[in-house]
């Protein structure tokens, strides 16, 4: 397919993308960039935030994986269902309760100042790091697909794809995102249902005959039970729910869409429905990896390396497939990065505002000016970020996600349980020394875990270690 026809099809996206932005953000103000003043309706949040959760990493790297760990991943994706209960239950309660902008002015009513900076400083780095993955998959589609055959850059292929994104959010903010986020939703569903329509429809088969496909196809086995790999149940069921209690409870960018709800009941509503609905969703996105393989194998197409496995859906879809599947694959992905990006921005930019340039104390026209400062900066680092990180990548992407996150959202893990399951007060200047320290002990942990436990790896278990010893550290500088 011509790189001009994705191209027009990309641009015709961002169109109506900027549309829907002029539609939202009229009348808007500061008030309603941070919390779309608590009007959203909680079924248009949950099926926005089914995109938000997805992301491009699951578009395209979930699929990818099932090469590597057949269908693991989906322990993972049981024990959200824990992990959003929990963010039901527990933290929506008190977010409410507290009437709280930003999630970690908690940390400063519990502890203290430097608790509370401490706690939002590994917010911002947490969602810079997994903002930059996100959009480095994008941009590396997009080389694929356009410029490469226009000699441009991939590093101006990411300036492209993060000044779109400021385009469309740097008036409205969160109540554009939930709008878009609904559009960018459905648009990736879209495109996964009908590419795994037309490559059945390719092998003379129905849809009715996918499970049978994916069972016969050597990649569906779910449930791993070997006790010192990466993908035993157990580390991967419960990583998964701890995972979803730090990016989602303990995040921002997804609280930030939680709080625009009209009170807590809608919120918790929200949350039910769309957790079940994310189960179905990434199985769906499993069965597609299965697949892909098969149709590889069938058709006797040499893949990319096993360590480039996030190049297997668009490298079938832009070079193997039909047009239509092409431009489906490429809406989809499309919709579903910037579905995550476009928040995450505007979540940096709130957190930073908020929590580090006493924004309560100005004027909505001083308000106004920093926070289009702060969103131009936040947009800025995300082009570095992501031009690094495409000189480092070796890995699948949605296990530099999780590894990532295992270090960088553990110390939020450990502040706010600590403040939920004790009643000690602690010393609050050390904070962030605990907090510092914890993720490089957990690191060396990871490193030499197989050399030191009898070949024993922690995978995504490492989040839950690095919360415990941030734990740990809290307990040792509690006041008695």
């Amino acid at each position: 397919m011509s790189s001009s026809i994705v191209a027009a099809i990309i641009l015709g996206y961002f169109v109506v993308l900027i549309i829907v932005s002029l539609f939202t953000s009229r009348k808007a103000d500061t008030t309603t960039f941070f919390t779309a003043n608590r009007q959203s309706p909680w079924y248009l949040v949950a099926f926005g935030m089914i995109g938000a959760s997805l992301s491009g990493v699951t578009f395209i790297s979930v699929p990818g994986e099932v090469g590597n760990t057949q269908f693991a991943y989906f322990q993972v994706v049981l024990g959200y269902l824990l992990g959003y209960f929990v963010v039901a239950k527990v933290l929506l309660p008190l977010y409410y309760k507290l009437d709280l902008i930003t999630i970690y002015t908690y940390l400063e009513n519990r502890f203290g100042r430097n608790s509370y900076k401490t706690g939002s400083f590994f917010f911002l780095l947490s969602r810079t790091i997994g903002s930059s993955f996100r959009l480095f998959l994008v941009a590396m589609v997009l080389q694929l697909a356009i410029f490469n055959d226009w000699g441009i850059s991939f590093e101006v292929s990411v300036l492209l794809t993060i000044v779109l994104i400021w385009i469309y959010t740097f008036r409205g903010g969160i109540k554009t995102i939930v709008w878009t986020d609904t559009l960018q939703t459905l648009m990736m569903l879209v495109a996964v249902v009908f590419t795994i329509v037309i490559i059945l429809k390719d092998m003379n088969l129905g849809i009715m005959e996918l499970p049978q496909v994916v069972k016969d196809s050597g990649y569906s086995q779910m449930f791993f039970w070997e006790g010192n790999s990466k993908i035993n149940f157990f580390k991967q069921f419960f990583s998964g729910a701890f995972i979803t209690i730090v990016m989602t409870g303990l995040d921002q960018d997804m609280m930030q869409k939680n709080l625009t709800c009209r009170n807590l009941q809608e919120s918790q509503k929200n949350m039910l429905w769309f957790s079940i609905t994310l189960v179905f969703a990434n199985l769906l996105f499993l069965s597609l990896g299965a697949l892909l393989y098969v149709f590889a194998e069938q058709n006797a197409v040499t893949l990319p390396q096993a360590a480039e496995v996030d190049k297997l859906y668009p490298f079938l879809a832009l070079n193997h497939f039909n047009d239509a599947t092409a431009i489906l694959f490429m809406l989809g992905i499309t919709a579903a990065a910037y579905s995550s990006a476009d928040s995450a921005l505007t979540a940096l930019t709130t957190t930073f505002c908020v929590d580090f340039m006493n924004f309560s104390g100005k004027t909505e026209k001083e308000k106004k000016k920093l926070r289009l400062i702060v969103h131009a900066g936040f947009s800025v680092l995300l082009f570095f970020v992501i031009v690094v990180f495409e000189k480092l990548n070796n890995d699948s992407l949605i296990n530099s996600l999780f590894t990532a996150a295992g270090f960088t959202y553990g110390p939020l893990l450990g502040l706010f349980s600590f403040g939920l399951l004790t009643k000690f007060q602690i010393k609050d200047k050390w904070v962030p020394i605990v907090c510092v320290m914890a993720p490089i002990v957990s690191y060396i942990l990871n490193s030499n875990s197989k050399e030191w436990f009898g070949g024993f790896e922690f995978g995504f278990s490492i989040l839950i270690v690095n919360g415990l010893l941030t734990f740990i550290g809290l307990l040792a500088i509690s006041k008695r």
